[in-house]
């Protein structure tokens, strides 16, 4: 049932969190199962509030360009097997047939002299980073699993931690409790007004955005603003290239170039983009920009009117807010893997990387509510934020009868296939309710479109 009071006490919450003009969120309603409900935590409902709140943003946006008001906004139904399957993308994307690998042998829980570890060795870097570390006496076949899990049998996890993060590298000591409070979103008006949109097909059409994030929920955002009609234009710098499977998962829906800010002419180039765009998406830790005169304040002082939305790992305030982190770092270190502990003690995981995801769904709701507000906004999310509300104020909600039995669905209805510059893909298609229900065209190849915006009438 969708009424204006009432409704999913998470979609309301998240929507409060967001600005959202209050008894909106009663607009969405939910059916069906998914298979995010075999957890402690309230993971499945924390999923489809972030996929349902994004869907009513994108509705606004429509209705404001359209010259409509928000009293007009449909009721909107979001399906929870489409939610479950977007939210375990990774899982499900085949590469002409082929499986990609999500876990590198040396990420995972490894037991240490008291208590366990979490380390994250996926990218080349992070894993010469951990050798450094760990690897002395490994011998010349390099870290094993074996070796590693022999090597921290006999340290304690935050020392190792430390030395590792030290050494430019990613290990967490698996904690007890939950970490400190964050917010779930922080926003800052900056008194600018983007330019005027006027109406267009898709709630996002005509809409330029810079995306700078890599990995998992920065590009879910900008994979799913790039869906609703925006012209998004990937920027990477050319010396840390991107995994080719996790781009053709989150490649969808935009451009992807490579531009060196160190470099006068490339930064130049930058300019120039930034001088049209009307969002600019970060995804990198707390400071690691400002040396390219890209701080938000920056930023906005530069253009202003511009949407500025940012996502780190561990918050923006407190010790640990300038730390590297993914997703399965933040569940270790915040308490969530120890809470979802098996009976024999090891730490256990969310049944889906869903503060990665749900951040990223956030942050896209985030976006089109500042479009839709006439921009101007400075926007801060993070995965320890996401966290926060996961462990502390996202309710249970009954589930379906038959949401984990037998007769449960599997993902097949909401899988789809497309050619793409990395092969055939099988992948899965986005939840959104009321939007488009699939992108044109498969990714292009990480790094290889052009900086330049596309022109007016190629956009949606």
């Amino acid at each position: 049932m969708i009424t204006d009071e009432g409704g999913d006490p998470a979609t309301r919450q998240a929507w409060t969190a967001l600005g959202g003009a209050p008894g909106l969120g009663g607009r969405v309603g939910y059916r069906g199962a998914g298979a995010l409900g075999a957890a402690r935590l309230p993971v499945r409902e924390l999923a489809r509030a972030s996929v349902g709140v994004c869907s009513l943003a994108a509705a606004e946006l429509a209705a404001v360009r359209a010259g409509r008001t928000v009293a007009d906004l449909p009721g909107l139904v979001v399906d929870e097997g489409a939610v479950s399957t977007a939210f375990t993308s990774e899982r499900h994307l085949r590469v002409d047939g082929r499986a990609p690998v999500s876990f590198a042998p040396l990420s995972g829980f490894w037991r240490t002299a008291d208590g366990w570890l979490r380390t994250h060795a996926n990218y080349p870097h992070h894993r010469a980073a951990l050798e450094r570390v760990l690897g002395s006496g490994s011998g010349s076949g390099g870290l094993t699993p074996e070796r590693l899990r022999a090597e921290l049998a006999g340290r304690r996890a935050v020392e190792v931690q430390e030395a590792v993060y030290a050494a430019g590298g990613l290990a967490v000591a698996v904690t007890r409790g939950f970490g400190a409070p964050q917010p779930l979103v922080e926003v800052q008006r900056t008194g600018g007004r983007g330019r005027e949109l006027g109406a267009g097909r898709l709630p996002a059409s005509g809409v330029r955005v810079l995306d700078l994030t890599r990995v998992i929920a920065g590009p879910v955002a900008t994979r799913t603003l790039g869906l609703l009609g925006a012209d998004v234009l990937r920027i990477d710098p050319p010396g840390l290239p991107e995994a080719d499977d996790a781009h053709a998962d989150t490649g969808f829906g935009k451009r992807s170039a490579r531009l060196d800010l160190a470099d006068r002419a490339d930064r130049e180039v930058f300019g120039e983009l930034l001088a049209e765009a009307d969002v600019v998406v970060a995804g990198y830790r707390p400071g690691a920009l400002d040396r390219y005169g890209l701080a938000a304040g920056e930023l906005v002082a530069r253009r202003p009117g511009l949407v500025v939305a940012q996502v780190c790992a561990w918050g923006w305030h407190g010790p640990w807010a300038g730390r590297r982190g993914f997703d399965s770092l933040v569940q270790a270190g915040y308490g969530i893997a120890e809470a979802e502990a098996g009976p024999d003690g090891a730490p256990g995981v969310l049944p889906a990387q869903a503060l990665d995801h749900g951040t990223g769904y956030l942050l896209a709701a985030g976006v089109l509510r500042a479009l839709a507000e006439g921009g101007g906004r400075v926007l801060r999310f993070s995965l320890a934020g996401t966290a926060s509300w996961l462990v502390r104020e996202v309710p249970r909600q009954p589930a379906a009868p038959d949401a984990h039995g037998p007769g449960a669905p599997g993902p097949g209805p909401w899988l789809r296939e497309i050619p793409s510059a990395y092969g055939r893909l099988r992948y899965a298609a986005p939840p959104l309710a009321g939007g488009p229900r699939d992108w044109p065209a498969g990714p292009s190849r990480w790094g290889t479109d052009p900086a330049r915006w596309l022109p007016t009438g190629d956009l949606p």
